[in-house]
């Protein structure tokens, strides 16, 4: 009987030992804590909302592409900017295709007082340039398969820029 309860208590114990190991590695694999402004995230949270219906249900690649510029531009740290990568990618890329209901000829760039348009071969730049960064950058992303298929098309990814030492 003796045996019996200490045969239990040593596996109970390990047991215990074995889950608390467990648990102190589990936060390995989360990455640095980032502060993020809670405004920032719900500006980019709406934007990313918009990009996603212009994306998904209207087929308006431009205005895609724009809003998802937009959080790029105001917010990098956002915390679904790789789904914005992917967006913009994917936007760009029918743009070169000459997909969607709206011209990639409505997209416009302002340099200076000129209005610059974007040709087939700068777009499809362009999404190589948002995929690659996503695949780069984001190795952990829903979005990474996808990208790396487009990427296949475009020439595959663009290679990570060297950090500055």
């Amino acid at each position: 009987m003796k045996k019996r309860i200490f045969r239990i208590a040593v596996v109970f114990s390990l047991g215990v030992l074995i889950t608390g190991i467990a648990s102190a590695q589990g936060g390995a694999k989360k990455g640095p804590e980032v502060n993020r402004d809670p405004d920032m995230e719900t500006e980019a949270k709406h934007n990313l909302e918009v990009a996603r219906q212009y994306f998904k249900l209207r087929k308006a690649y431009v205005a895609s592409l724009q809003r998802c510029e937009e959080v790029l531009a105001a917010n990098p740290a956002y915390s679904r900017i790789d789904e914005i990568l992917y967006i913009a990618g994917k936007s760009s890329l029918n743009l070169a295709e000459g997909k969607g209901k709206q011209k990639p000829d409505q997209y416009v760039i302002h340099d200076g007082d000129k209005k610059v348009t974007l040709t087939a071969d700068e777009f499809r730049d362009k999404a190589r340039d948002y995929l690659s960064q996503l695949v780069n950058s984001y190795p952990q992303s829903t979005f990474r398969t996808d990208a790396e298929d487009d990427l296949k098309a475009l020439g595959g990814a663009k290679p990570k820029p060297a950090s500055p030492e």
